[in-house]
């Protein structure tokens, strides 16, 4: 192999896994204060279509089946990270929120997005643990 090859295919494997490295960093890093979706039975008002849940993807609402599937009402914890940088690079509450909102506004209210599961109607918020 010629070395500039050998130097090309290194090059390549070194960023490779520089890239591979600065997508699951960030995931790993429990710095500041957690962030939960937030899932409790509610009535929808009348003018809200809520999201039937048994469309929804685990890859894309991995927060929200979670909250739903939980004892208590409440996803993993999502932690935000002090510089920002954190939030390019994973998938967060946020994220879904963002997704409700431009996939089903008719579902998204001031007070939260509404899903419903097996003939329930939840209420979906993101909530900010402080303790």
């Amino acid at each position: 192999m010629r070395p500039i090859t050998r130097n090309l295919v290194v090059g390549l494997l070194v960023v490779t896994v520089l890239l591979l490295a600065l997508g699951a960093a960030p995931s790993l890093l429990r710095s500041g204060d957690p962030y939960y979706v937030a899932a409790t039975s509610a009535q929808p008002p009348a003018e809200t279509a809520p999201v039937n849940g048994s469309t929804l993807s685990e890859q894309r609402f991995p927060y929200t089946l979670a909250a739903v599937r939980s004892g208590d009402g409440r996803s993993d914890a999502y932690y935000r990270g002090p510089v920002g940088v954190k939030g390019a690079f994973t998938h967060s509450p946020f994220d879904e929120t963002g997704a409700y909102a431009e996939q089903y506004p008719d579902a998204v209210t001031p007070n939260g997005t509404y899903v419903r599961f097996e003939n329930t109607t939840y209420r979906l918020t993101v909530v900010h643990d402080t303790d």
